[in-house]
């Protein structure tokens, strides 16, 4: 079976020192000449942002893809439900709720059927379980909103709330909303020392899609002078080209072909990147994104 593969915006966005960046047309003409089935889209600035693209510009944005014949797969949008608890006079939930809105507004409007939302970062100040309930509130109401305009929300196992696959699990059926699924993906489980195959088998029922990036551990020490010795800190993870770092990718996909998995598989160089953010090694990485999944 072969993979479909998409190719994530952000890495070309210029969001990391040193990285490229495109213009969202560019962008577009560069996925399809590197050979990639389809496009994820960052869903603000300097992309596809609520509040640059009308209409109009949609209209724009669909004769390209389509002179391309390339497919918008997903939107990506940022978000965080524990946003703002200390100022519970500012209505922050009810402002990501209309931003998920419009991203699928204009999901629809490019044909698109998905958007990337994120749970909730740890609030150390709110209770667990509020945070938790706050969450699960937050994501029914975005998917019932997105659900008017024919659109799919899949949750990412990126914040805090819910990155183990038992919690994400227990996330989405409390949500317990059709259009309201996972796209899970192996960083987080791997960098937690889970095991791969036994998260998707978990996540089947729920898995729509997956975004990918591999890398390595880079140990970092505090010197302490009074002892004349170092203290050792938390690890730096630094992005590599897939297939050179530490996450066990060819369990991951074997576990996704056993689940008959159809979703994209998408790629995306979001942080520092080994060799750089110069055009010529994003897209030297992202070649080889693609080999390393003809040969999956």
């Amino acid at each position: 079976m072969r993979f479909k593969t998409a190719l994530h915006s952000v890495s070309y966005a210029g969001v990391w020192t040193g990285q490229a960046r495109l213009a969202l047309p560019d962008f577009l003409r560069k996925a399809k000449s590197l050979g990639f089935d389809g496009v994820m889209l960052m869903a603000k600035r300097p992309h596809l942002s609520v509040l640059d693209h009308d209409a109009k510009s949609c209209d724009e944005l669909r004769r390209i893809l389509r002179d391309l014949q390339l497919k918008v797969v997903c939107l990506a949008g940022y978000n965080d439900f524990t946003l703002g608890s200390d100022r519970p006079d500012i209505p922050a939930r009810e402002m990501q709720i209309l931003y998920v809105r419009e991203l699928a507004r204009l999901a629809q409007s490019l044909d698109c059927s998905l958007i990337r939302i994120f749970t909730s970062y740890d609030d150390l100040r709110t209770p667990y379980d509020q945070q938790w309930t706050a969450t699960v509130a937050s994501l029914k109401e975005c998917a019932q909103q997105a659900a008017t305009f024919g659109v799919t929300l899949g949750v990412q196992n990126h914040h805090d709330t819910a990155v183990h696959y038992e919690t994400m699990f227990d996330l989405l059926e409390e949500v317990a909303e059709p259009n309201c699924k996972a796209m899970f993906d192996a960083w987080a489980p791997a960098l937690h020392g889970m095991d791969l195959e036994a998260a998707v088998l978990k996540m089947a029922p729920y898995l729509v899609h997956t975004t990918v990036a591999d890398y390595v551990r880079r140990p970092r020490f505090r010197y302490q002078p009074p002892l004349v010795n170092y203290t050792r800190d938390v690890d730096s993870i630094r992005a590599v080209p897939m297939g050179e770092g530490f996450i066990d990718y060819h369990k991951f996909f074997k576990a996704l072909t056993k689940i008959g998995y159809r979703g994209y598989v998408a790629y995306e160089m979001c942080s520092y990147l080994k060799g750089g953010g110069g055009e010529e090694n994003l897209d030297r990485c992202a070649r080889q994104f693609l080999t390393y999944m003809e040969q999956i």
